[in-house]
């Protein structure tokens, strides 16, 4: 009898709560304070996560300044940073990218968010197609000015005169570029710019159709994309006790909080959003929506709504039915984010083939770690929104 390869370890991020954190949806219990959100940064960094997410919008740090602050305090970590096409210049989006880039010896991935909540936040009141028309020129220039060129353009929303980034990343011709959007002109700005399109967490064949649209555009510019999805996970022992603490996360929101957040999410104006809320149905009836994929993170919390809940073979079979599709980056988080990122290490890490320094596979038992992890190298090439991502 012959048996089907097993995938690959996909890439794994974990995710920095700036926006404050707890162990229950609606019930902040710890406000985003920097030390805490260091020994989140830490926690990542040593039990093995590849890199970690800075989330964007509304009460969030600032990520650039965020990401500087936290790879001095952590070895190998990648840094996702979230970058907004209108709230500063490509110019000096070129310039401090090079800079964070140089500082971190090369760990930073960058996020650009088109997301409408985020212009809301800003002041900037544009349409979607204005929106992603303004991310397309931003792009180009950005794209240019770190490949070293000087930039002179006159577009309806981007204007420079011979501008230029003056000092190089260190990862050549720039960092990897990641990007999310479910409407169209979305998924025309990663197919033509981007290096890895993200996924918020739907049914796998959703997924798969909005990755091949991605495939079609960038085919039309003589590219190739890599792609990624963002959701959360519950992941516990038994399948049994996975679900109780999913259903425990939404004990304590009501029947109000949902009605409201979910006509707030209908009328964002964000594709993405839409089909967020679409697969809840802002109900609690009904939210297992997949193979261990649930929907109750949505009912009050915008952006990525979905979560991996179950054992850990069952959460890992998840994830491989979209790593079938394409998916190779999860980013993932959980509540509280300094604990869950302790569960995710020491239950699914070694179901899907990787190992922390900090436990033996399956065992729970802490190991004495001496090794002194260093810094990743820079890549040679680039592989390659919403309220809190």
């Amino acid at each position: 009898m012959t048996h089907a390869p097993t995938p690959a370890s996909p890439s794994l991020y974990w995710f920095i709560p700036s926006g404050g954190d707890g162990r229950q949806l609606g019930q902040p219990s710890r406000p985003a304070h920097f030390a805490y959100l260091t020994q989140v940064a830490q926690a990542a960094d040593t039990l093995g996560f590849d890199g970690v997410l800075l989330p964007t919008g509304g009460t969030n740090e600032d990520t650039v300044i965020l990401a500087s602050a936290l790879s001095a305090l952590t070895r190998q970590l990648r840094f996702l940073v979230a970058l907004r096409p209108g709230l500063f210049s490509p110019v000096l989006a070129a310039r401090l990218t090079a800079s964070l880039d140089r500082i971190t010896n090369g760990r930073i991935n960058l996020n650009i968010v088109t997301g409408s909540g985020n212009f809301d936040f800003e002041g900037l009141k544009l349409s979607s197609e204005e929106r992603y028309a303004l991310t397309h020129e931003w792009l180009v220039v950005f794209r240019q000015l770190l490949r070293g060129e000087t930039v002179t353009r006159e577009g309806q929303h981007v204007q420079v005169h011979e501008g230029r980034a003056l000092l190089p990343s260190v990862q050549r011709p720039y960092p990897p570029i990641y990007f999310g959007g479910s409407s169209e002109p979305a998924l025309a700005v990663a197919g033509e710019h981007v290096d890895v399109y993200l996924s918020w967490g739907e049914r796998p064949e959703q997924v798969a159709e909005k990755f091949e649209a991605v495939r079609r555009e960038a085919q039309r510019h003589g590219r190739t994309v890599r792609f990624g999805l963002r959701a959360h996970v519950i992941v516990r022992e038994t399948e049994e006790e996975a679900w109780a603490d999913a259903e425990r996360l939404i004990e304590h929101v009501s029947d109000e909080q949902i009605a409201q957040a979910h006509q707030a999410f209908l009328n964002s104006g964000s594709e993405g959003q839409r089909r967020q809320s679409a697969l809840n149905g802002g109900t609690r009836e009904s939210l297992r929506v997949g193979q261990n994929l649930w929907a109750g993170v949505g009912l009050l919390r915008g952006g990525a709504g979905t979560a991996f809940v179950g054992s850990p073979e069952n959460v890992a079979a998840a994830l491989r039915e979209y790593q079938a599709v394409g998916v190779e980056t999860f980013i993932l988080s959980g509540y509280p984010h300094l604990e869950e990122a302790y569960r995710v290490a020491e239950l699914l890490f070694p179901v899907l083939g990787r190992t922390s320094p900090v436990f033996t596979p399956r065992d729970g038992q802490a190991l004495t770690h001496t090794a002194t992890p260093t810094p990743a190298e820079p890549l040679k090439e680039p592989v390659g929104r919403f309220r809190s991502i």
